[in-house]
């Protein structure tokens, strides 16, 4: 039965893996439920302690964190007014539509349309998809290495199943 929680947990871990590169899945939520499963399953002693959980808990909200800031940033690198909004919605939308392509040219396409609505000159619409691209950009790889960090904390903390 071990070995199935094991599973399980891989599991979820990959599907949240999944999700810190699309933003159709909440991935470092996902990782953090593959290891919360993992020890109400096995319970304390084959699995993490408390203060390890208390250590995924803030690397996931470290990774909230990271992708706000990076549409903050991203936001005031380009100062759109209205392309903020145009590129997070256009983000989600592609992601379904047009896959991984989707996720980087749909946001860069909506914060430059947004701008133009706003009534912007086509160089601040540019500087406006620059923004968004280096923002979604630097949230993905800021997410995937708080991902890699949180499975690697859970493989280093729980004892071998063999």
């Amino acid at each position: 039965m071990e070995l199935f929680w094991w599973s399980v947990a891989v599991i979820l871990f990959a599907v949240g893996m999944i999700g810190t590169v699309l933003p159709v899945f909440p991935g470092t939520i996902i990782i953090l439920a593959g290891a919360l499963v993992h020890r109400m399953m096995l319970g304390p002693e084959k699995s993490i302690g408390w203060g390890t959980i208390a250590v995924l808990v803030l690397l996931t909200v470290v990774s909230y964190a990271l992708d706000f800031l990076s549409g903050y940033f991203g936001a005031r690198y380009s100062e759109p007014q209205s392309g903020g909004c145009s590129a997070r919605c256009s983000e989600r939308s592609s992601a379904f539509s047009s896959g991984i392509a989707g996720l980087f040219v749909g946001p860069v396409v909506g914060a430059v349309a947004g701008e133009f609505i706003a009534g912007k000159r086509m160089i601040d619409a540019g500087r406006a998809g620059w923004g968004s691209l280096l923002g979604n950009l630097g949230a993905m790889m800021g997410k995937l290495f708080v991902a890699l960090v949180m499975i690697t904390i859970f493989f280093m903390s729980v004892p071998s199943p063999l």
